[in-house]
């Protein structure tokens, strides 16, 4: 996104996939960054719409994302633009580096 004066002042990250579940593309939105001085301004929202436009124009099933339980701007945002709280899923990680964050290999 950008500031009237052409500044860079957010950005999002899409990576698009394929779910065998709803055999449908799925649009995952990995990133959402706003800068600390445009915040509360539209531009978190101008972005989740951008996002939610590019999906539907690809044809895409639903647009997914994860969010911190602390984050609770953001759960309001999504949850203002439609987005559903998913409670049927919980999510795993596996840590592929160790304390020093070298890889394990």
């Amino acid at each position: 996104a950008q500031a009237a004066d052409g500044r860079l002042v957010g950005f999002t990250q899409l990576y698009h996939s394929f779910c065998s579940v709803d055999m449908t593309e799925l649009v995952y939105l990995y990133d959402l960054y706003v800068v600390p001085e445009a915040r509360r301004q539209g531009v978190a929202e101008a972005l989740m719409t951008a996002a939610r436009d590019h999906a539907a124009r690809r044809g895409a099933g639903r647009l997914q994302l994860e969010t911190a339980i602390s984050n609770r701007p953001g759960q309001a945002l999504y949850e203002k633009l439609g987005w559903e709280l998913d409670s049927d899923f919980l999510t795993y990680h596996l840590s592929l580096q160790d304390k020093n964050g070298d890889s394990d290999e």
